[in-house]
């Protein structure tokens, strides 16, 4: 037994390493152009009075606009609806408030990741109506296996909740309807090595992980095989709340350590003003959006892939999860399946 626990952590340090791919230009391996930045402290924006195209880029087609919030609907094999925010923060809050979408093997994601692959998220698959997944990566470090946790929460497609991120350079909270329900402190990344802690947008989608297309192990991951006769699946987001610890036009990486001390704040005049600070404004708690049942303790930890690789990947081969090599995502699916305890 022990031999074959061993096996199966080799097999998915390969899966993950391949998985965690998903950036333009990595400013830790070279220089890149500076990320845009949110200039102004706040930004708010509710999705049941229409798009905002001003600030958001839609990435992949099957958003719409509706009383209910931005629709990310899937109708078809290949969907994969998705906006990008299209300036980055550097620490501060996020707030999504939301209904995940339901159906099998569909998995809805509201991510946080920066240039140089750090990366925070929410995850929810659409047959486990009890509980979501948060997770974390830094610099796209794979060598560890303990990032995932899987915490409960009260019929989240049903009811629209408050999912927030409170990110800061010594720790990164996940709250639900203003209850904490998991802490990452920045020493406890690999001593801060593996801690999210560059300017990072924002991404919000969702995708079919059990398209009959894909492989075994990714529609095992995702909670098996969707009927494309039950469809739609729509993930609801009705609003976006940020707070920007560190207001910029642009941000620029000021060597390649991937540190947040290297970060240059670019001024609105386009000077570069100052080096980047830990950032603390954002520190209240998060407002509920509807009442939380579950006391928020954290029920069990499980592997998971980068979450925006996995968008990343659906979108590149319409929908089909093909950015990977199979076998990979046949062990990823494989190992989940047989340990996560609400899939028994």
């Amino acid at each position: 037994m022990q031999h074959h626990q061993f096996a199966w952590v080799a097999l998915l340090f390969a899966a993950q390493t391949l998985a965690q791919t998903t950036t333009s230009c990595n400013p830790t391996l070279k220089t890149c152009p500076a990320d845009a930045g949110l200039s102004s402290t706040t930004y708010t924006h509710d999705f049941t009075q229409g798009a905002d195209d001003a600030n958001w880029n839609m990435t992949a087609s099957g958003v719409t606009y509706t009383s209910s919030g931005a629709e990310f609907t899937i109708t078809k094999s290949g969907d994969a609806p998705t906006l990008q925010s299209k300036w980055h923060i550097l620490f501060g809050r996020v707030s999504f408030h939301m209904r995940s979408a339901a159906g099998t093997g569909i998995v809805s994601s509201a991510i946080l990741q920066s240039s140089d692959l750090d990366e925070v998220d929410w995850e929810w698959l659409g047959g486990n109506t009890k509980q979501v997944q948060t997770n974390y990566f830094g610099k796209g470090n794979t060598t560890s296996y303990d990032r995932a946790v899987w915490s409960p929460v009260t019929d989240p497609q049903t009811v629209t909740r408050n999912y927030t991120i409170l990110w800061t350079s010594s720790a990164t909270t996940w709250y639900i309807d203003g209850t904490l329900i998991r802490t990452l402190a920045y020493a406890d990344a690999l001593g801060g090595k593996n801690y999210p802690q560059t300017p990072m947008n924002v991404r919000i989608g969702s995708w079919s992980g059990g398209d009959p297309a894909n492989d075994e192990g990714t529609i095992e991951w995702s909670g098996g095989e969707t009927n494309y006769n039950d469809a739609p699946f729509t993930m609801y987001l009705e609003k976006v709340e940020v707070v920007n610890d560190t207001p910029a036009s642009s941000y620029t990486y000021g060597d390649m350590s991937g540190s947040y001390e290297s970060i240059e704040v670019d001024g609105k005049d386009g000077a570069t003003d100052t080096k980047s600070s830990s950032g603390s404004s954002s520190s209240a708690t998060p407002t509920s959006t509807a009442s939380q049942t579950p006391s928020g303790s954290v029920t069990g930890a499980a592997m998971a892939a980068s979450a925006s690789a996995k968008i990343v990947q659906a979108q590149a081969s319409g929908g089909q999860g093909r950015g990977v090599p199979g076998w990979t995502k046949a062990v990823l699916g494989s190992w989940i399946v047989c340990n996560l305890s609400w899939m028994i």
